[in-house]
């Protein structure tokens, strides 16, 4: 039990009265300070500890399984902490997937059929999981300096992404309230966090504030982005078009940035769309963290 008066207990809250001084406005801004400081260092270090962290689904949790999830997080990690989106691919990696456990600090699974009957005759050999992987920091670290690169530890930019969506008659901008866009704007929530990146999207109230539709999406200015970006709470603005094409059975995707005074522009074709989600946030992620413009040389 405190003896101090000073010191009162209130529940799992202990009250501390400081004398009424000259002192005490010093003090109390001093504790202040001090109590953010330690905030934004822990909550620093939790952000750096995300970035070697990834995530994957995999079938079963026998250990065949187990090293190919683990293989893909390794590559997802080595992206998005040095932001190089470049190393999607990369025939360099297959020397440290082939040693891949030995760079694994801890891992997880989370049953996706959670509470649901076992359907299938071998028990869980069939069953989604979400396996979640930790990467020694070190070790990755090690790995893209080995590869001629560095993690990527200074500021990330927020993103605020305009992405128009094509399919026929069908035009629309990806919100984030709007219910015809729910998957789109999930696979975008998807493809940040696995490049390390967060990022915001447009309400639909602001879209029809400012008068921006699917059609005129493409070709809008940055100075009429820029401020829509910035009231939605982004940095800068990040705009996609995808459009379907049916002899490619896939998105024909663009994607444009400006960045530091330069027009970044960079595509995709035939693939899903998912997959032109990570390619146009981690092409973003390329330009910011200094690692190359995806789509070659940008313009002024």
């Amino acid at each position: 039990m405190f003896q101090d008066k000073s010191l009162r207990n209130r529940g799992s809250l202990i009250v501390v009265d400081l004398p009424m001084t000259r002192r005490q406005p010093v003090l109390i801004w001093f504790g202040i300070l001090l109590v953010a400081l330690v905030w934004c260092a822990s909550a620093m270090a939790a952000a750096g500890a995300d970035l070697y962290r990834a995530q994957t689904v995999v079938t079963g949790q026998d250990e065949a399984n187990r090293i190919i999830g683990f293989a893909s997080c390794l590559e997802d990690v080595l992206i998005k902490v040095s932001g190089a989106q470049k190393l999607a691919g990369d025939r360099r990696l297959a020397a440290y997937k082939s040693n891949v456990k030995s760079f694994v600090r801890a891992f997880s699974y989370r049953d996706q059929f959670l509470g649901k009957p076992i359907r299938d005759e071998q028990g869980t050999r069939d069953r989604p999981y979400d396996l979640t992987v930790d990467f020694e920091e070190k070790k990755i670290d090690d790995i893209l300096k080995a590869l001629g690169l560095k993690p990527w530890l200074s500021h990330r930019p927020r993103l605020a992404v305009f992405v128009g969506m094509e399919n026929g008659p069908r035009n629309f901008i990806v919100t984030a309230d709007g219910a015809q866009s729910d998957l789109q704007r999930d696979a975008l929530l998807a493809a940040a966090y696995r490049r390390g990146m967060n990022i915001v999207l447009p309400s639909m109230a602001a879209l029809a504030k400012s008068g921006l539709e699917g059609a005129k999406l493409e070709t809008a200015p940055s100075s009429t982005l820029a401020p829509l970006a910035t009231e939605q709470g982004g940095e800068l603005a990040l705009v996609g078009h995808l459009v379907w094409n049916d002899r490619e059975l896939g998105w024909v995707t663009r994607w444009r940035m400006d960045w530091q005074g330069r027009t970044h522009r960079w595509q995709i074709r035939g693939v899903t769309f998912d997959e032109a989600f990570r390619r146009g946030i981690g092409g973003a992620a390329q330009i910011l963290s200094d690692n190359g413009d995806p789509g070659g040389r940008a313009r002024r």
